[in-house]
């Protein structure tokens, strides 16, 4: 009789551990017994007092005297037995349903909370799923709006290991309204598989993986990569785009992606950007424009119309869209290849456009005015004096960079305030072939010590955020010391170029008082390039070969080289003396225009026939080897 008793308990338990619904049931199913039992004795006690004395009367009448207490004050007419039995109904009643309020208000209230919280899956399809919360997603999701600006609906998912509420209103505050695009937030553990599943990832377009603030990011971007390799995927596995901040997390992160994650170095590409704009200004914003969905674009488009056309004359070949290079049916890319590099069928031409809508061939190529080609001697490049001001954990892959592009004899003048272990820093010394390196302990936010430095004997200066420090404090130092630069070359008049590496590129609006000639928002740019991915995963190889120091780079150089001054011509001549040369031309840069934003005087990808008049500045866009 126990043991039956402890069954019965432990059925019951188990019953009442379901939640809120079983607790309806039991309230309903005792209600019924009640109702019932007490029918039963008023039908067969005081059937006289029941108005029609059938057992469906007797029924109705204590089921209203339960779920109604004032039924009962219309019992003194009746006998002091149905009057008790009503009183006794009623008295149970308000506990079942004050019960049943209690219950309701609970269930509710937890369903509530379930959904501040975030809890719940989403049911959506073509979406883009960012995975973690980082500076990142106020770079991203504006991008993934423009780009979806013209779709009727479009979704981001976003999964953030924070409270819900406070994501969404952070999100409020610094996004505003993002138009047709939805914008749906879930709280949970981006390495933790069933959170994973809240985002319907199944079904997603692409999946963005955000490196989060802290220490040590990569190793949570490793971890995320493992669970989504790792996830039963019931349909075909969306692209997945990651990034990681130490190069020599690159291959653990590929590995983790198994195959199907396109991981971009944010330590490489930010080095190399940092170390090509310290030495050809505006090429910051040349790539800014080319990553992001406001301006051109770079787009892959099949052309069977040039199959058998050398890439030379394909140049000529879009008027209001710039060819850059080839990509192979094997999927492998080129840019600026030889210019008699025939196109095969199959191929891909790879090119830079405002919009996929304006990319057409055209019918007449225009004039050339040849006789305004400039055709000047190459001069070897003498040596450079460079300055780093700052160190941090990008300084080592900075200098490496910039002595693959100096010639023999350069000098690099490292000035910080820590520079790291002596044993490093002389095995890189020693592993330069151009450059020479010395280092300065200094406070690079002085004034005294910036101008014993004597700045204006160097060419080139690099101002480096401090990674030891809250970013906003370390882009608060970067604007002294580009303050303290700026005020000495005008008092002095000497010019130097200046290059600034900045965390947050709300700082860089604050920067352009300065009037720095470049800064890199190594974040922003980054960002940029996962979202061009998210939206078109074969652009990867297009950027890789892009960025890559082998092969052709982006560069910009004196258009007095290309074209004599002074003399109106069409872009279209200034391609045709870029091909002379066994280079790409995609635009200009009119140095007078340099320092008014938001383009900084950056032409890119004008049309052939735009008639354009070079100054003795200016500066001409270009893919090159060197």
């Amino acid at each position: 009789m126990a043991k039956r008793r402890e069954r019965l308990r432990y059925w019951f338990d188990n019953t009442m551990s379901r939640g809120t619904p079983a607790l309806i049931g039991w309230l309903a199913l005792v209600t019924v017994v009640m109702v019932a039992s007490f029918g039963v004795l008023v039908y067969v006690l005081a059937g006289d007092d029941l108005p029609h004395k059938s057992w469906s009367e007797a029924l109705w009448g204590m089921l209203m005297r339960a779920m109604d207490a004032g039924t009962v004050a219309g019992d003194n007419e009746g006998s002091t037995l149905f009057t008790i039995l009503g009183f006794t109904i009623t008295i149970g009643g308000l506990l079942i349903v004050s019960s049943l309020v209690g219950v309701l208000t609970t269930g509710l209230d937890n369903k509530l909370q379930e959904l501040r919280k975030g809890r719940s899956k989403i049911v959506e399809s073509g979406h883009t799923a960012l995975i973690g919360w980082s500076d990142q997603i106020f770079t991203i999701i504006p991008e993934l709006v423009e780009a979806n600006s013209s779709e009727s609906k479009s979704c981001v998912a976003l999964l953030g290991d924070r409270d819900k509420l406070e994501m969404e209103e952070e999100l409020r505050s610094r996004l505003g309204d993002t138009g047709k695009t939805r914008v749906v937030v879930r709280s949970g553990s981006p390495t933790e598989p069933t959170d994973l599943d809240l985002l319907s990832l199944d079904t997603a377009r692409a999946i963005i993986v955000l490196s989060p603030a802290g220490e040590d990011p990569d190793a949570h971007v490793v971890k995320t990569l493992l669970a989504l390799t790792n996830r039963n995927w019931r349909r075909r596995r969306p692209p997945i785009i990651a990034s990681v901040v130490d190069t020599t997390n690159l291959v653990a992160a590929e590995l983790a992606g198994g195959g199907h994650a396109q991981v971009v170095d944010t330590d490489d590409i930010a080095s190399r950007l940092i170390v090509q704009s310290c030495r050809q200004s505006g090429l910051s914003v040349v790539c800014t424009d080319l990553l992001d969905f406001g301006g051109d674009e770079i787009y892959l488009r099949p052309e069977p119309k040039l199959t058998g056309f050398p890439y030379g004359e394909a140049l000529f070949a879009y008027d209001t869209a710039s060819l850059i290079g080839i990509r192979h049916p094997d999927g492998s890319v080129v840019l600026n290849p030889p210019m008699n590099t025939e196109i095969m069928q199959g191929d891909e031409m790879i090119v830079v456009a405002e919009d996929d809508s304006t990319i057409r061939l055209v019918r007449s190529f225009p004039p050339i005015v040849e006789g305004a080609i400039a055709r000047p001697v190459r001069q070897p490049t003498p040596p450079e004096r460079t300055l780093l001001l700052g160190w941090n954990s990008r300084a080592p892959k900075i200098v490496q960079e910039l002595n693959q592009y100096v010639s023999p004899g350069s000098s690099l003048h490292v000035a910080a305030a820590a520079v790291e272990e002596s044993d490093s820093l002389e095995r890189l010394k020693m592993g330069l072939q151009n450059l020479a390196v010395n280092v300065k302990e200094a406070d690079t936010t002085d004034r005294i010590t910036l101008e014993a430095l004597d700045v204006g004997t160097f060419e080139h200066i690099i101002v480096l955020a401090d990674s030891n420090l809250e970013p906003q404090h370390a882009d608060s130092r970067t604007l002294v010391t580009l303050l303290h630069l700026r005020d000495m070359a005008a008092k002095s008049g000497q010019r130097f170029a200046i290059v600034s590496e900045m965390n947050d590129d709300r700082n860089r609006r604050l920067a352009q008082v300065t009037k720095a000639d470049d800064f890199v928002v190594s974040d922003k740019l980054i960002s940029l390039l996962m979202t061009q991915l998210s939206e078109n995963p074969h652009l990867g190889q297009v950027f890789r070969y892009l960025f890559d120091s082998d092969g052709s780079e982006i560069y910009l150089k004196p258009a007095t080289d290309y074209i004599q001054p002074g003399v109106p011509v069409s872009f279209a001549t200034v391609i045709y003396s870029a091909r002379m040369r066994g280079e790409t031309a995609i635009g200009y840069r009119v140095l007078a225009e340099a320092s008014s934003p938001p383009a900084y005087g950056v032409v890119l990808n004008p049309g052939k026939s735009d008639s354009v008049t070079f100054g003795p500045r200016d500066l001409v866009i270009v893919l090159a080897e060197d």
